[in-house]
């Protein structure tokens, strides 16, 4: 059944000169003429067919006619304000599906939620760990955090943070017997590995040593157990800047060497692009934005010092 629905311009006229009990006030509220507030409440009684209002003694004064619709418009104006209301509160809170790798999730993102579930107590974060990038047309996730170039197309992507690759250790291990003074003195300790040797070698061409064994030691599938090792004090990894962030800024990691490879790849923010400015969504990528760049500072400082 097709609806009979009078203007929303006009309803608004009509619920506010009957409030104010006056045109003139109502155009100042609705903030047009006084004649435009006339000519809507005009043309609404001829759509209805009904008198709303009676003209006595330059006082308006409403009809019982007018008084019963008055009441109608009234709830309707309320229900549609609530449902406004609730639909934008969905939009700045509610459930935030979040989705990244499990070495990001473990040694950058956990350590921090919560200081945003303090900031931000109307979202509820859903983190969910994947090798796997999220299909956004059919899965159910509202934004990824993802390393790589930065190329996927129909998606709205923000850089989190470029990264280095250095070696990270124990400050015990640091400091302790067989101390690292210079890369050579890597020949004396066990060598960390995620994945593969080669950013090892890599690494070590860079400061020009070439008498390491880097095939030595443990190779682990998952960046994040190398660092962990590395806090350990089981030997030294490479760590990217972000994975190794919160252990460095904590002391349990040090840097004992300044040399860094530029790392390939950048950790990115995803999220579909009709999407990108629903307030949950941007509140928490400028969340993520905020902590990498603090991040960046406090990692520069300290550098600096060490140097």
């Amino acid at each position: 059944m097709r609806r009979r629905l009078p203007s929303l311009n006009a309803l608004k006229a009509f619920e506010a000169a009957a409030r104010q009990e006056s045109f003139t006030k109502a155009a100042d509220e609705l903030c047009v003429t006084q004649g435009a507030v006339s000519q809507q409440v005009k043309g609404l009684e001829a759509e209805l067919g009904v008198r709303l209002f009676r003209r006595e003694r330059q006082r308006l004064a409403i009809t019982d006619a007018g008084r019963a619709y008055l009441e109608v418009v009234r709830d309707a104006f309320d229900r549609l304000a609530m449902g406004t209301e609730r639909l934008l509160q969905r939009q700045h809170s509610g459930v935030l599906t979040v989705t990244t790798s499990p070495n990001f999730a473990a040694k950058w993102l956990v350590h921090r939620l919560g200081r945003f579930s303090e900031a931000h107590p109307g979202i509820e974060l859903r983190i969910s760990a994947s090798m796997q990038h999220v299909d956004f047309a059919r899965e159910d996730a509202d934004l990824a955090i993802r390393h790589g170039v930065g190329q996927w197309p129909g998606l709205h992507v923000t850089r989190l943070c470029v990264e280095e690759l250095f070696p990270v250790c124990s400050p015990k291990l640091a400091r302790g017997r067989g101390a690292l003074r210079s890369p050579r003195d890597l020949k004396h300790h066990t060598l960390l590995h995620a994945d593969d040797t080669g950013d090892w070698v890599k690494w070590l061409k860079l400061v020009g040593v070439d008498d390491v064994d880097f095939k030595r030691g443990t190779v682990f599938n998952q960046a994040s157990m190398a660092i962990d090792a590395a806090v350990d004090g089981q030997g030294i990894a490479l760590a990217r800047t972000a994975l190794a962030a919160w252990d460095l800024l904590s002391g349990r990691l040090v840097r004992p060497f300044p040399q860094a490879l530029k790392a390939p790849y950048a950790l990115w923010i995803v999220c579909p692009a009709s999407a990108a400015d629903l307030p949950k969504i941007a509140t928490f990528r400028n969340w993520l934005l905020e902590e990498a760049a603090e991040d960046t500072r406090r990692l520069a400082e300290s550098v600096s010092r060490a140097t």
